[in-house]
Formats: structure tokens, sequence, C-alpha cells
């Protein structure tokens, strides 16, 4: 994976503050670049320098195996939730997930302008070769 991408997705996933949300294809959309897929195997890769529980599956639940890591992220944070909570935290059963609808992040105009500017980056051709000096390059 270009390393380019990595950092645009990870700088995206630091601008996400606390108690706020964005899954891994918002990510993606953001920048103009990837998918879910790709932004999801930066995270996994690349992720834990960045506030990784803030990016989620498109229904709003949690990265795959790391459910109750972000679940104490959420509380501490004041992350709308629904669901069980209560139930899993006692007893590790019940279904619970993040409310996009209520924690989705809304970017700031700055935080659009930085977002442009990694996009911008992500979409600069690579540098021209220059031509071999052996007399057959024409």
């Amino acid at each position: 994976m270009r390393s380019d991408y990595v950092e645009a997705v990870l700088a995206v996933v630091d601008m996400v503050p606390a108690g706020s949300a964005v899954s891994y294809g918002d990510v993606a959309e953001l920048l103009g670049a990837g998918g879910p897929r790709q932004v999801g195997a930066v995270m996994s890769h690349h992720g834990s320098t960045v506030p990784w529980w803030r990016v989620l599956r498109a229904d709003g639940r949690a990265p795959a195996g790391h459910e109750a890591g972000a679940l104490r992220h959420y509380l501490e944070e004041e992350t709308a939730l629904r669901g069980d909570i209560v139930g899993y935290l006692r007893t590790g059963e019940g279904s619970w997930r993040v409310d996009l609808a209520a924690a989705r992040w809304a970017p700031t105009e700055e935080n659009f302008a930085r977002i442009d500017a990694l996009a911008c980056g992500l979409a600069a051709p690579l540098p021209e070769l220059s031509l071999a000096d052996d007399g057959m390059s024409g």
C-alpha cells in the first residue's frame, strides 16, 4: 500500500474529535481514494497511532476483536451508543453499536481544507522519469 495513502488515512482519522465517529467508507469518500476495505487495511496495520476506535463499520459496529476496548473509549468520550450496553458490560453478552446518525463527524471548513490538501497529494502524478543516457532512448 502506498505510504502517502496510509499517511492520508491516518491524518483524517486523527482529525475526528472525541465523541464522534466515521465509517471506513466515510474516510475513503473524504479522501476521494480507495474504499472501505483499503481504509480498513490501513487501520489494521497502522491504526494504533491514531484514535482507531473512532473508525467503524458502516452499521456502527466497532472494529472486530476490539469491541471491549473500543467501548471503554466510547463511554469515556460520551459517544452516542445504541443497544444493550449494560448487559454487555455486566456479562460480555449483548449487542450494541455506535449511533452513527448521532455521532458521525461533521468536518469543519478548516478540516475540509486539510482533507483537500491530503487528497490533492494523493492525486499528484508520479514524477517523470529521466531518460537513460545510453544512446538508445529517444
